[in-house]
């Protein structure tokens, strides 16, 4: 026997449980479907635990995307404030860690209880374990057969995320569905991921593991300022999992494989710097001096191997100035990414093209609706990509 709902959506996380909440204040019988054996996997364990539930600074320019006019309508409707006032009324304790990163005082436990408390009091039936089988339309819209039986429903969500983290239940269901009902899938690619080094580049930084340095990472036109963090394999922290969306292995000298630079004193003048560091202490080495701005051990490596180490009294302007510009200019030589297994993030995906930017629906299939991490809309490092769920999630769940 078939079960029968108004809204079936297929996937627990951020984006499916705020869309399943969202129908279900409107009166719609809601089921929701997810294959894991709890809802909110990725909330639980974002933030180091403390879930970045969004950003106060959060807006289209901010996001990655075919279209970048795509996720302006529903992140115009569904705002920051509209989730923080959802929290508040929760009566969660919150912060602002740093550039309008908010997070929870305690625990993401907290988020996710809040989003169930809000499903219960919507009447949406949850089923966890849930495995999919086959997914069909037809005249009375769609059939959904599980390992829980099977189920139907006029209007389909879904929201299965991305192929980020695989540990923690990632598949590429969703990209296969939408395939399934004639929408095309934009290549795919880990994002907000460590960069990975080889061969000499990585012999010369391995050993500095565990060694954070402030930098602005540039990549074409994109740049971002904080920290980096030297890993045995390459390098990781904020700055570079921001960068990392935007830059592509391959030739160089090619749109794709675009060169990673990175200046080592954000926000100082190198060549002024340096200069009056060469008239207080002209007797001082240069890997001495730049112990003063940069790790210590960071500084010496510098000074081994890329930049010529003596007095600063002996160097001469040109010299000085080749000194700052590479300082300023440092370039970075990246082999790869650490790739899904610890990108927090799927570029690519539903291409934006077949669907509504205000409700989230397929043109080509009435009644059919993709959200959240699944749809090639990406945002930042920093609590954006949970403002693409509620705001994604919220736009169908006012539809569907």
């Amino acid at each position: 026997m078939t079960a029968t709902h108004d809204v079936i959506v297929i996937g627990g996380g951020a984006a499916g449980l705020m869309c399943a909440l969202t129908a279900g204040q409107r009166g719609r019988r809601v089921l929701l479907l997810e294959h894991a054996n709890r809802v909110g996997k990725k909330i639980l364990m974002s933030g180091g635990g403390r879930c970045n539930f969004t950003n106060t600074g959060a807006s289209p320019a901010n996001y990655l995307s075919a279209n970048p006019h795509y996720c302006k309508s529903a992140l115009a409707r569904y705002t920051p404030a509209h989730f923080i006032e959802l929290v508040e009324r929760h009566g969660i304790a919150y912060h602002e860690k740093e550039l309008g990163q908010l997070f929870c005082d305690i625990s993401s436990k907290l988020i996710v209880r809040m989003l169930l408390d809000e499903c219960a009091a919507a009447q949406v039936r949850i089923e966890t374990g849930c495995s999919i089988g086959s997914v069909q339309h037809g005249d009375g819209g769609f059939r959904v057969k599980t390992s829980g039986g099977s189920f139907a429903a006029p209007s389909l969500v879904v929201a299965s995320g991305g192929l980020s983290i695989p540990s923690m239940g990632a598949t590429g269901f969703g990209y296969e569905l939408a395939r399934q009902f004639g929408h095309a899938v934009l290549p795919t690619r880990a994002g907000l991921v460590p960069l990975t080094l080889s061969g000499k580049h990585q012999e010369r930084l391995q050993d500095l593991s565990g060694v954070a340095v402030p930098v602005e990472a540039h990549c074409g036109k994109q740049s971002f300022r904080n920290f980096m963090l030297f890993t045995h394999r390459g390098v990781s922290g904020p700055a570079i999992l921001q960068i990392s969306s935007y830059w592509q292995p391959g030739d160089p000298a090619s749109a794709a494989g675009q060169t990673l630079r990175l200046d080592l004193l954000p926000g100082q003048d190198a060549w002024a710097w340096l200069r009056e560091q060469q008239n207080q202490r002209p007797a001082a080495e240069l890997k001495t001096v730049l112990s003063d701005a940069l790790p210590r051990r960071f500084a010496q490596r510098l000074c081994e191997i890329w930049l010529p180490n003596r007095p600063m009294r002996q160097y001469n302007e040109p010299q000085l100035r080749q000194v700052a510009q590479t300082l300023g200019n440092w370039p970075l030589v990246a082999s790869g990414t650490e790739g899904y297994r610890t990108a927090e993030v799927t570029l690519g995906g539903v291409d934006t093209d077949g669907l509504s930017s205000s409700t989230m629906m397929s043109r080509h299939v009435p009644g059919l609706y993709f959200i959240g991490e699944v749809v090639d809309v990406t945002g930042w490092l920093g609590g954006y990509n949970f403002q693409w769920a509620w705001a994604s999630g919220h736009a169908a769940g006012m539809a569907a």
